[in-house]
């Protein structure tokens, strides 16, 4: 039997497993190919972060000069040592009640990460004792990694490792010349780990997911290890590293580590070895980098296409430590804490991004060009298999920017099949997110969602062709807002042709949008160029020079010069000081230039600006195709009677209650019957849908003026509490 080893190398998050081996083993199910799959990161940190674990770490030598920080630290390491197990088994979600524990001061030993406890009422004031104390108990964990860095090994990061040495690294020199030298202490730990693994699981085949610049190194010292001590397993590497930035590779030096470069999606590639392996005259690959006469050679010669979104299986997370996962929380920002804390099952909506224009974006490679979609009932399968498989209930999709029309037809289904899940994702800031869809999106469990406002300036918007104008983005955010679900922006500046005014314009259209509250969290991003997008492919369209550099190796990051020649670094400080304390809700009345330490100029923005953008009117005109859905419960009804001048008429009461309250409409009793009627035929729980026109047509069949009768306040009422336009 030869089996296949799929790994995930030191560091990406502490609290989930990275998807990707998860994806391709789900996959190889469906071929029955025998595959298992690690987590080196989260095995590593495990070890490094345990009572044995740190009784090693403070034997290793602490260099002459080190700071006063790190020698608290050491002096304090019988505390850390007396408390490191607890205190990592429940951020493990276990022993809740140590939350009280370690809330009170002298239980935690305390290093300079404590200095930031100031904001401590406003992080926690509504959140509770259990989030305080992950809070404090990632402190004391940052603690200890600032400790490892300044005595053990400088490149050490909870969610990436040497990541300087993967980024932008034009020349393999620098990684081959490190990948020289003796092994690190942390190696240690991994290579360990990794012998016990490969004595287990006896691999043929060992697969290297490398999503980011923080995992190379570790890649390759991992591969080196495997090739001097077990020289018949062949090696590959795939994941969104060697997508982005190996695909220019020519220094051969990289094939003394792997045996296989793989490219874009790595069902079909890996399968592909695994067949060569099984039989090695086949010689047949699907985007994949090897070595050949001495040379790195790209081929590409099977006929066969890639597999389609709704053959590749459901992701199997079997093998992986799901219960040893860490929760922290740095609370700097609160999409950042929803990243960070609880554990996520990961899926995709959709293969590729819908829109696929952004001029920054990679729109010129597969994972971004090549869209296609899952039928809601297929990804909702997928869901309901995972749960069973994890215990876990909680979905991060994780889709370049999912698509509102699956996103609607994603939240039907889950509501009528009853699951109860927590899901978020990120989206584009389209009009099409209405106040109804954002309503159903909540209540099928929607609970965050992320887009991209970028530079908060229509002409800008317009050159990046983001398709939104910042209007249409602060009346998306309202919706999202109102429904109880979260909004986080990725705001960019430094975008090419930017002037500094438009800089302090987006600024000030990004505090309107925290003042009104319709922007909970949002995080600012410098313009990076990459070599896949339309600025990086054609930069002289955009105003940018760049650097010509000699590509060997890496190459995604290029360095530029804006012909603005604007130095945009100066902007990073007062940019994300001003958000920070907008997110907390305060400094909202400070003059823009009190952010910066250099003069700037007053914004052009009028300060009620994105006020007049909510208080626009709004367009009450309904496509006849537009599907109408009822999410309330079953109404109660009862006649009544009323007489005036002698006459006497029945009307009907209709009480509908949701979670909260009871309403009440009074109808005319024969519009009223054919109301709850049609409630009935068009609830949820009876998985109906009927068109607005459909239902025009069925009421003046029986009545007159259905639209007098649809935008009456009754039906208003309803409109409110779960009568959807979907």
């Amino acid at each position: 039997m030869k089996n296949i080893l799929l790994i995930t190398p030191p560091f990406t998050q502490l609290n989930t497993p990275y998807p990707a081996t998860a994806y391709l083993k789900g996959f190889l199910n469906t071929k029955n190919i025998p595959s298992y799959q690690m987590d080196l990161g989260i095995e590593v940190i495990l070890e490094l972060f345990s009572k044995k674990g740190l009784i090693d770490l403070f034997q290793v030598p602490f260099p002459y000069g080190i700071s006063e920080n790190a020698r608290r630290i050491y002096a304090l390491q019988k505390e850390y040592i007396k408390t490191i197990d607890a205190t990592v088994s429940f951020l493990q979600g276990n022993n809740p009640s140590m939350a009280r524990q370690i809330c009170q001061e002298q239980f935690l030993p305390e290093a300079s990460r404590f200095a930031q406890l100031d904001d401590m009422d406003w992080a926690f004031g509504s959140m509770g004792l259990q989030d305080k104390a992950k809070h404090l108990a990632t402190l004391y964990l940052e603690d200890l990694s600032d400790y490892i860095v300044e005595v053990v090994d400088e490149n050490f990061g909870f969610s990436r490792y040497a990541e300087r040495l993967g980024r932008s690294a034009n020349s393999f020199d620098e990684l081959y010349a490190h990948l020289q030298a003796p092994s690190t202490y942390i190696d240690g730990i991994a290579l360990r780990i990794l012998k016990q693994q490969i004595e287990n699981s006896s691999p043929a085949l060992v697969c290297f997911s490398v999503p980011f610049p923080g995992n190379l190194y570790s890649a390759f010292k991992a591969a080196q290890y495997l090739k001097e001590n077990y020289p018949s397993i062949q090696i590959a590497m795939g994941g969104g590293f060697p997508n982005t930035e190996l695909r220019n590779l020519k220094d051969a030096r990289v094939f003394e580590f792997f045996d296989f470069i793989t490219l874009d999606d790595g069902e079909l590639p890996i399968e592909l070895l695994y067949n060569n392996l099984l039989d090695p005259s086949l010689k047949e690959f699907k985007r994949t980098l090897l070595l050949a006469d001495g040379a790195v050679v790209y081929i590409n010669n099977s006929t066969r296409s890639d597999y389609k979104q709704s053959e590749v299986g459901t992701p199997d997370y079997s093998g992986l430590p799901l219960d040893k996962y860490i929760s922290v929380i740095e609370i700097a920002n609160p999409m950042h804490s929803l990243w960070s804390d609880g554990r996520w099952n990961k899926l995709t909506m959709a293969h590729g991004c819908y829109w696929g224009k952004c001029t920054f974006c990679d729109i010129s490679l597969d994972y971004i060009k090549l869209y296609e979609p899952i039928a809601a009932k297929l990804l909702v399968d997928r869901m309901e298999e995972l749960i069973a498989q994890t215990g876990e209930n909680g979905f991060h999709f994780v889709d370049e920017a999912a698509p509102p029309a699956l996103m609607r037809e994603l939240a039907l289904e889950i509501l009528r099949r009853n699951l109860v899940v927590t899901w978020w994702t990120n989206i584009r800031f389209e009009k099409s997110f209405s106040a109804d869809l954002c309503y159903l999106l909540k209540a099928s469990g929607c609970i965050a969602v992320s887009g991209g406002l970028e530079v908060a300036s229509d002409r800008l918007l317009a050159l990046i062709k983001k398709g939104v104008t910042v209007e249409q983005v602060a009346q998306v955010t309202r919706n999202f807002t109102e429904s109880g679900i979260m909004v986080h922006a990725y705001l960019m500046y430094g975008y090419p042709t930017q002037t500094v005014q438009e800089t302090i314009d987006s600024l000030e259209m990004v505090r309107q949008l925290f003042e009104l509250g319709i922007l909970q969290s949002g995080f600012w991003h410098q313009f990076a160029m990459t070599a896949h997008s339309p600025v990086g492919m054609y930069p002289e369209d955009f105003g940018v020079i760049p650097e010509v550099t000699e590509i060997s190796f890496a190459h995604n990051d290029i360095v530029f010069k804006d012909k603005t020649g604007i130095n945009h670094d100066k902007f990073s400080f007062g940019l994300k000081k001003s958000l920070f304390n907008y997110m907390h809700g305060i400094c909202f009345d400070y003059p823009l230039k009190d952010w910066f330490d250099f003069k700037i100029p007053a914004t052009t923005i009028a300060p009620d600006y994105i006020h007049n953008c909510l208080s626009k009117a709004t367009d009450f005109t309904i496509k006849s195709t537009a599907k109408i859905i009822w999410l309330g419960g079953t109404p109660l009804t009862s006649v009544t009677s009323k007489s005036k001048k002698g006459m006497t008429w029945q009307n009907l009461q209709i009480v509908v209650h949701d979670k909260r309250e009871e309403h009440s409409i009074t109808l005319e009793l024969e519009k009223g019957l054919w109301l709850v009627e049609t409630l009935k035929e068009i609830s949820i729980s009876n998985g109906k849908l009927k068109t607005f026109g459909e239902l025009k047509a069925d009421f003046e069949a029986h009545f007159e003026d259905f639209e007098l009768f649809w935008y009456s306040k009754p039906i208003l009422t309803l409109r409110e509490r779960g009568l959807l336009v979907l």
